[in-house]
């Protein structure tokens, strides 16, 4: 098992500008989805746990970019968890471009997510549901484990 949660994606046209290379928004929204994925396969109880009245807040996001893609490219988008407090997360993603030749690493990102409940107007922070964090314990990097950043 690697340390990372993986999920592949080749760029579409949709999601390049006029220039042809990868517009800055869909590596944030790569994020994301690799979030949900991973949630979908390893963590369904706490996506079970959002329908009701579990909220996951975004609270910072961010990427630095390496090298431009294109149409077409085939990527590695990896996640692993950086730092797992009683109430929020923070993951970093890896971007790797595959080619025959091997992977290159062409942007880098995190996000910190927020655990609330309540209603929209009352919500208040809540503890990471105990599924998500034994679900993230087998991706945290060298960092969040020195820290012991999960139990």
């Amino acid at each position: 098992m690697s340390d990372y949660y993986e999920v592949r994606h080749t760029v579409g046209f949709e999601e390049t500008n006029l220039v042809g290379n990868v517009y800055y928004v869909n590596y944030l929204r790569w994020q994301g989805r690799c979030r949900e994925m991973f949630l979908k396969e390893h963590a369904p109880g706490v996506l079970a746990d959002v329908r009701g009245d579990l909220k996951l807040f975004t609270l910072r996001v961010d990427c630095q970019y390496f090298a431009e893609i294109t149409a077409f490219d085939e990527l590695s988008i990896r996640m692993r968890l950086e730092e797992l407090t009683q109430t929020q997360v923070q993951f970093t993603f890896d971007y790797f471009l595959m080619e025959e030749e091997g992977e290159s690493l062409v942007a880098r990102g995190r996000q910190r997510i927020a655990c609330m409940r309540g209603p929209n107007t009352e919500t208040v922070p809540t503890r990471v549901p105990e599924e998500l964090r034994e679900a993230l314990a087998p991706y945290r990097t060298e960092a969040a484990a020195a820290r012991g950043a999960v139990g």
